[in-house]
């Protein structure tokens, strides 16, 4: 369980130096925390007081510095005094930098914090360096202004790592950092090009504002990237193996979740910047996403499949067809259907529909009208990128939700849905359309047999008469009247005309056989019928292998 952290206290919340303070031009002067037993802070005690102060800490003890300006000599006075002889590493207690400004090069290498550590609303002016540092309690840098390069390659978080509202300034590459439950940078600013590298159990982009272009490499990770502001291109990928550092393979023994990275949301983000690679997308939500049809996916995506096994809708017993789907879907079909809602933290159920955050609120939950939007820009985003079978499903959805929209979609093209699925799937299932074909040569096949076949070969008619003088004689020529047979009707010689027909029926030829006037009537419906569903079974296979 991850402790929470305290925010950030003003900088009136605690008793300040106040060294060099002016009425006219400065009321308030310093504004670092008092050591204790004094009225000034640690930069403005004498040499004796600074002295005796630096000598009573030992490694692990707790340090309040808040609000404190650091030149860089000072800072490694105070190091110097927490550094362990047997480790030759800084160990702090509970640790308070917050609002404290770093005017040289903060160097926190190695460092050991084992208590909280606070640096919210800090300035760091030159550089930040917290490589290897090791955080067992929770850790804050919220609002934290990082006007050089913020390094914390190899960082180990045991507890939160918290950095909302912080700052970074400049180009350069943030981590790698492992923590242990989750790494908050909602709020952050991103002003130059940057590369993360985070392994996190949760990584947190809520608000997040990237101002150039960015590669975000996560490890194991839900990643949230709700109402986040791309102005430049920015890649979320998931990293196949271990980050590496100055002293080699970071070690993720602090993680406890599966290999892999989940991006949990991109709700309110505009979409024409980002891009996605290798990453799981099974409850992703993309609800309020802008430009969702510019959004790049690559490498092996991941989405939701829909529930296994047969199910039982009223008397009739249905299995859901296997393909790709959207978490919005899932969290309307299993509000539709009335399941109860999934306990938090349990794994999803393979033959049930995945429940929403707002599962029992139909407001909360959205329509088949929003989920057909969704599909619809997510289809021309796999069509943009060349992958025709994973558009495919997207396809399916998207009439899937227009089939069932009772609102925005019209009865009448409601119900060309409804034929279009039951005969092929949308055009995208061989096997259905495969499978109407042949019950439909099947019933011509015996309805001929029945009906359509004549008793016998229609043999030619003469007729004619022959004047009493003689002269030119004229002759009718006609055909017998086709009549079906009284009996023997389903005969082996029947059987294989109709097929002669019915075959050329599918590949819409005419057999020219003789046929009774139903017959004619029968062969000319499969005419039609048979070759569209010969095209529907073409058409998926196409749509399945096309590149």
């Amino acid at each position: 369980m991850s402790t929470p952290l305290p925010p950030t206290p003003t900088m009136a919340s605690w008793p300040q130096c106040a060294h060099g303070a002016d009425p006219a031009t400065d009321p308030v002067g310093c504004r670092g925390i008092h050591i204790p037993g004094h009225t000034a802070r640690l930069a403005h005690l004498n040499d004796t007081d600074r002295t005796a102060y630096l000598t009573g800490l030992a490694p692990g003890a707790d340090i309040d510095h808040r609000g404190t300006p650091f030149t860089e000599d000072l800072l490694s006075q105070l190091l110097a005094t927490l550094t362990d002889p047997a480790t030759q590493l800084p160990r702090f207690g509970t640790t308070q930098f917050e609002w404290a400004e770093f005017t040289g090069s903060a160097g926190f290498e190695e460092a050991q914090f084992t208590g909280v550590a606070r640096f919210g609303r800090a300035q760091f002016t030159r550089g930040a360096g917290f490589d290897e540092a090791q955080f067992t309690g929770s850790a804050g840098f919220l609002g934290a202004q990082f006007a050089s390069d913020a390094r914390f390659g190899g960082a180990q978080f045991n507890d939160d790592a918290w950095f909302g509202g912080a700052q970074f300034l400049t180009a350069g590459k943030w981590g790698p950092v492992v923590c242990r439950d989750r790494v908050d940078l909602s709020g952050a600013v991103f002003r130059a090009p940057v590369t993360l590298e985070i392994a996190a159990n949760a990584v947190l982009c809520v608000r997040t504002r990237w101002e150039s272009t960015a590669t975000v490499r996560v490890r194991r990770a839900e990643v949230d990237l709700g109402y986040a502001v791309l102005v430049a291109p920015v890649a979320v990928t998931a990293h196949p193996v271990p980050f590496t550092s100055g002293s080699g393979t970071v070690e993720e023994a602090l993680l406890t979740g599966p290999d892999r990275v989940r991006v949990t949301s991109v709700e309110g983000v505009d979409a024409a910047h980002l891009v996605l690679t290798d990453t799981d997308l099974s409850d992703c939500l993309f609800s309020g996403a802008f430009h969702l049809d510019q959004l790049r996916l690559e490498g092996r995506t991941t989405l939701a499949p829909t529930p296994t096994g047969w199910h039982r809708k009223g008397i009739w017993p249905i299995r859901w067809t296997r393909r790709r789907t959207l978490a919005e879907e899932h969290h309307w079909r299993a509000q539709s259907a009335g399941q109860p809602p999934i306990p938090a933290g349990a794994p999803p159920e393979p033959r049930r529909w995945r429940t929403g955050p707002d599962h029992g609120d139909p407001a909360g939950t959205p329509d088949p009208d929003d989920v057909a939007a969704l599909y619809r820009q997510l289809r021309k985003a796999f069509e943009d990128g060349k992958n025709e079978p994973g558009a495919a499903d997207f396809y399916y959805g998207e009439c899937e939700m227009r089939r069932h929209d009772r609102t925005g979609t019209p009865k009448t093209e409601r119900h060309l849905l409804w034929a279009y699925w039951a005969l092929s799937g949308y055009g995208l299932r061989a096997s259905r359309a495969l499978g109407w074909l042949a019950v439909a040569m099947l019933t011509t096949i015996l309805l001929l047999m029945a009906f359509g076949l004549p008793a016998s070969s229609l043999k030619q008619e003469a007729t004619g008469t022959v004047p009493a003088g003689g002269g030119t004689v004229t002759f009718t020529i006609d055909k017998q009247d086709p009549k079906n047979p009284t009996k023997n009707r389903f005969t082996t010689k029947r059987f294989d005309k109709a097929l002669s027909v019915t075959l050329n029926s599918v590949v819409f030829r005419s057999s020219g056989q003789d046929l009774t006037t139903t017959g004619t009537y029968i062969e000319m419906t499969s005419r039609i019928l048979e070759p569209a569903l010969l095209a529907l079974a073409v058409l998926a296979i196409r749509g399945r292998i096309k590149r």
